[in-house]
């Protein structure tokens, strides 16, 4: 049955692990971990090693890993790695190892795998606890002050003065001094923000700019109060996005309403285990939006990470806090709004078009497309939805310094190679900001977020870039 043999065959379960060890690291999480019982042990013994994260295509995990090809960079790999650090025999290093942070350094924080894993390990979780252990009292790289605090300094940069530096001599030293790839150029700030022209009083409705030619399909307001989330890179990058979209909503009978003060999501400082900031900076912006919580006016946000963050991340930083249970149940993506009146949009559409769609990982994760997909159909646009996975700007970690290669290489699997081979009249939709900038600093075509599709079937936008 077995020639050639000659030894003493091993017994059945004799090369088994069945004592995992018990872990040596203080188990007190940042992050509330409340699907692990608040245990970040127990979710690094999550992983069974199915190895579905160490497959060359098909849904969002692991980009790293079709990347690079290494083990090391999958999510199989990495929390095989948490797993030794949490038990402290073979990674001895603690929250300071190296072994750990060199794996989770081309860790893209994309949350693919904690809807794509078959037992939910969710390594954008981890790496943000990690980090926040790992800097604690610590010096960080340059990019968590630079990137992880972007909103902040958003505010305080003016459009001028930022691109300014972005396009001039002083690009170089900036991005040497903010941990900036030097491959990548600095996206440049619209010269007028969108809430720039927020109405006076707190609970000011909006109305579409002048000269968008608005056909009401329903009277303004007969169909209730929606508060826009105003976040940081449609509001300071792409505001004709926000425009469009509160010129769709109004015409469906929306009133639509904007914070009176600045709010943000958080999202930036926690990708970047600046948990305390990432807490600080959402429970403000809760206290902003308390009245509209307390009313249940649904909150609707168009751009998915952040849209994401709100549903998903804001119970994980702020588990006690009642605001951040009520926006999470309360938040709304665009098409989410415009799903529920697909028969009305599917009446005042004309004609067909096509389209690419790149989906955004962190809406992949946890919002999904369901929604999307019916109001594209309700449109007439026939739409090829990319198996792409991860475009590889994943916000800042694209344009980290050390990052850009494995960026590139993820982005040139799928999404470039097909955005390339597109007739030009085929619009590329992708409402997240990472993704639109990668195909931007690609050089292939401008892409289309939703809202502005839905805007020129509607007549209340502009023409859409094609090219």
């Amino acid at each position: 049955m077995n020639p050639g043999r000659v030894v003493r065959p091993a017994k059945l379960d004799e090369d088994l692990r069945v004592f995992v060890g018990m872990p040596t690291i203080p188990d007190a999480p940042r992050l509330a971990f409340a699907h692990d019982r608040g245990s970040f042990t127990r979710a690094t013994r999550r992983c069974l090693g199915v190895g579905r994260c160490v497959t060359a295509h098909g849904g969002v995990m692991c980009p790293s890993y079709r990347a690079t090809g290494e083990e090391m960079h999958s999510t199989r790999g990495r929390a095989r790695l948490l797993f030794e650090m949490a038990n402290g025999q073979v990674v001895t290093g603690g929250w300071r190892s190296p072994e750990v942070a060199e794996a989770l350094d081309l860790c893209l924080s994309c949350k693919g795998c904690k809807s794509d894993c078959p037992v939910g390990v969710d390594m954008a979780a981890y790496k943000t606890e990690f980090l926040a252990q790992r800097y604690k009292r610590r010096l960080r790289p340059a990019s968590h002050y630079a990137m992880g605090a972007l909103p902040r300094w958003l505010r305080l940069l003016p459009a001028w003065s930022f691109n300014a530096v972005a396009g001039g001599p002083l690009a170089g030293p900036a991005k040497r001094l903010a941990g900036i790839a030097r491959e990548r150029t600095i996206p440049r700030l619209a010269r007028r923000r969108f809430t720039a022209s927020r109405p006076n009083g707190s609970k000011a409705t909006l109305t579409p700019p002048a000269g968008m030619g608005v056909a009401l399909l329903q009277p303004a307001g007969s169909r209730g109060r929606l508060l826009l989330w105003p976040d940081t890179f449609t509001d300071r990058f792409d505001p004709s996005i926000a425009a469009d979209a509160v010129a769709v909503l109004t015409a469906l009978g929306y009133a639509v309403e904007l914070p009176p003060r600045t709010v943000c999501c958080g999202l930036t400082w926690t990708s970047t285990g600046q948990v305390d900031a990432a807490r600080k900076v959402l429970r403000r912006s809760l206290r902003t939006i308390e009245p509209w919580l307390a009313a249940g006016v649904p909150v609707v946000g168009l751009e998915p990470s952040c849209t994401a963050a709100l549903r998903a991340d804001g119970p994980e930083l702020l588990p006690d806090e009642p605001l951040a249970a009520a926006l999470s149940a309360g938040v709304r993506t665009f098409a989410e709004v415009l799903a529920c009146h697909a028969d009305e949009l599917r009446e005042r559409a004309s004609g067909t078009r096509r389209a690419l769609v790149q989906v955004h990982c962190h809406q992949h994760a946890e919002l999904g497309t369901a929604d999307d997909r019916t109001v594209l159909a309700a449109l007439g646009v026939e739409a090829e939805v990319l198996d792409s996975g991860c475009c590889g700007l994943a916000g800042n970690f694209g344009f980290e310094r050390g990052h850009y290669e494995v960026s590139m290489a993820c982005a040139e699997r799928v999404l470039l190679p097909a955005v390339r081979a597109a007739d030009a009249d085929v619009a590329v939709l992708a409402d997240g900001f990472s993704c639109r900038t990668q195909l931007r600093q690609a050089g292939t075509r401008e892409p289309v977020h939703l809202a502005q599709l839905v805007a020129l079937a509607l007549g209340a936008g502009g023409s859409l870039p094609t090219g």
